[in-house]
């Protein structure tokens, strides 16, 4: 099952006893849209998913986003606010016989006592293609009115004819001041919450277990319910959380990242363009969370060297050489002592001056090879080496260029004089650019000597 904060349904609680044995992140649940922290992005006053579910006119929706801020828990109010049956299946345990069952039953209560049913899927990314492919038919017939549940970006993990099917909305992680409100509820409700104990807790502690929860309101309600259980009453019976108990009960910061998913690919998506946007501060800001997630440090030496040729390349060359000395030097050290040959790649590439003329370059003639007519070697390039090549014509005025000043002659080696590189005027790239301004010229002046 998900990590998820809501990531199985509000249990039932039959008890006293129940709801007190109960965590507190399942007994502060939200019960109604008004209770609902956070995501007033889709569900604040005249937002499309509020709409929707206040007119009970949706079909199908995908809820994506990140462990612990609500996407289990908004499909229960969903089902409460339109009336539905509401079944629930999981992406990991459930089979294509508990969808077809699901289906028939769904189907024989619409015709009975006309109520819809709502299927929620959590996890849905788990699912086979054939067991999402299970659920068309019954979307299409509107059997189901389907909900799915992902922390996995559903553009890449769910097939694409249920993506097409359904209205994809993204949940964000909550805020350091809703964590802070939904603390401050749970710790005056007496009937779920934790009014009972007589506690109260600072504004630094709030503020401290709500940054640390990275916005997963799960860890944050489980970190102040530890801190109030474990800590001492005062002489009047009450229990006062402050900074120092807060901290004592999340030991260490849990960073949102995993290693295949889209905290993946976003972080190194944001380290690359920072360094491109020659933003050193933002690149070691991406640089650390990669590091303090366990991002393995191979892979981001190998997107520093790229970085070195794609964009900084002729700029400065030397970033290539500082790339790859940092790349060789980590596999060298390992961590914790990676983190500073990184920091400083990262930093040289970052406030380097940038060109991207070299893949810009490459691209270019890579593109004419594969679409345009491949160019015959020209007879004064071609090898003529070996016995019976001059018989053949290869070589034939060939002009060695270190026989004349400068090194340079007037001889073009492409047919055509197709351009490919286009030098910039930045750093080291700008007396590349005045270099070559000067053989292109004379190349223009040799070109209009052949046709006279």
């Amino acid at each position: 099952m998900s990590d998820d904060l809501f990531a199985t349904p509000a249990p039932i609680l039959t008890s006293d006893d129940e709801l007190l044995n109960a965590p507190l992140a399942s007994r502060m649940r939200p019960r109604s849209l008004e209770e609902y922290a956070g995501q007033s992005h889709i569900l604040g006053e005249g937002k499309l998913l509020r709409r929707a579910v206040q007119a009970d006119r949706f079909s199908s929706i995908i809820l994506y986003g990140p462990p612990g801020v609500g996407k289990t828990t908004l499909a229960n109010i969903i089902s409460q606010e339109t009336k539905a049956r509401f079944v629930t299946l999981s992406g990991v345990e459930s089979s294509v016989a508990d969808i077809r069952k699901e289906a028939e039953a769904a189907t024989k209560l619409r015709q009975m006592n006309h109520q819809s049913t709502v299927l929620f899927v959590d996890e849905i990314h788990r699912f086979n293609k054939a067991q999402q492919d299970v659920l068309l038919p019954h979307l299409e017939r509107g059997t189901l009115r389907f909900i799915g549940a992902t922390t996995h970006n559903p553009y890449f993990y769910v097939n694409s004819p249920l993506v097409s099917r359904s209205q994809v909305f993204t949940l964000e992680p909550l805020g350091i001041p809703e964590l802070q409100a939904l603390m401050q509820r749970a710790i005056a409700d007496e009937e779920r919450g934790l009014g009972h104990w007589k506690a109260s807790i600072t504004e630094e502690a709030t503020h401290h277990l709500a940054t640390v929860s990275d916005g997963d309101a799960r860890k944050c309600l489980n970190a102040l319910e530890l801190a109030v259980l474990s800590s001492k009453p005062d002489d009047e019976g009450r229990i006062v959380i402050d900074l120092a108990a807060a901290e004592e009960s999340v030991q260490q910061k849990t960073v949102v990242y995993d290693g295949d998913g889209d905290a993946h690919y976003d972080t190194i998506s944001a380290f690359i363009k920072s360094m491109r946007a020659s933003d050193p501060d933002a690149a070691v800001y991406w640089l650390a969370k990669m590091l303090y997630a366990g991002e393995d440090i191979r892979f981001i030496a190998r997107r520093i060297v790229i970085a070195a040729s794609e964009d900084v390349g002729l700029a400065d060359s030397n970033a290539l050489r500082v790339a790859m000395a940092a790349q060789q030097a980590v596999e060298f050290t390992g961590m914790p002592e990676a983190r500073i040959i990184l920091s400083h790649a990262t930093i040289y590439i970052a406030t380097a001056p940038k060109s991207n003329r070299a893949y810009l370059a490459i691209d270019a003639a890579l593109e004419d090879v594969k679409q345009g007519r491949t160019l015959p070697v020209p007879m004064h390039l071609r090898d003529s080496h070996y016995k019976g090549a001059k018989t053949l014509g290869n070589g034939a005025g060939y002009l060695y260029p270190h026989d004349f000043d400068g090194g340079f002659v007037p001889q073009r080696c492409l047919e055509g004089g197709r351009q490919y590189y286009d030098p910039t005027s930045n750093g080291l790239e700008g007396r590349i650019k005045e270099r070559m301004d000067h053989f292109r010229q004379q190349w223009e002046k040799a070109a209009q000597a052949g046709e006279k």
